[in-house]
């Protein structure tokens, strides 16, 4: 896998709150910048970026309680968005902000400075949506505060 580009950021260490607040630059390697032409287009985004921290950390338990939150239920890895995984892979819908050659300005994109980027691909509804999905009541009381 090759990485396209970095996050930038003033986040520092993995917060559990308020990333819906933190602005980003993805600089992305100048190899690729052709490749974002129209994307400035759309007004949002998803970041697929290689949690790299995650990675080097705790090794993965294949069931534990989200955020380590004792009011959490205890649930397989697979079952939450956990960044301590067997592939520490991270995507986020972010809004696109603005283009500057190989540098996209977004909002919302849960991943600290220095970050390696995977991928970007526009946000497009009728791929991205769903309508009318089913999550269980603990992920509602998980997210309050995180965006």
């Amino acid at each position: 896998m090759e990485w396209i580009g970095v996050v930038r950021n003033e986040v520092k260490e993995p917060v559990d709150e308020g990333w819906g607040r933190v602005v980003s630059e993805i600089v992305v390697d100048e190899a690729f910048t052709d490749g974002m032409d129209g994307i400035e287009a759309f007004s949002h985004v998803l970041i697929l970026y290689w949690m790299h921290r995650a990675a080097e950390a705790e090794p993965v338990r294949m069931r534990r309680r989200p955020q380590g939150r004792q009011d959490m239920p205890e649930v397989g890895i697979f079952a939450q968005r956990a960044r301590h995984r067997p592939n520490p892979l991270g995507v986020t819908a972010v809004t696109l902000l603005r283009r500057e050659k190989n540098r996209l300005f977004v909002r919302g994109l849960d991943a600290i400075n220095g970050t390696p980027v995977v991928d970007v691909k526009p946000y497009v509804p009728q791929f991205d949506a769903v309508e009318s999905p089913r999550v269980p009541a603990w992920v509602h009381r998980l997210m309050e505060g995180y965006f």
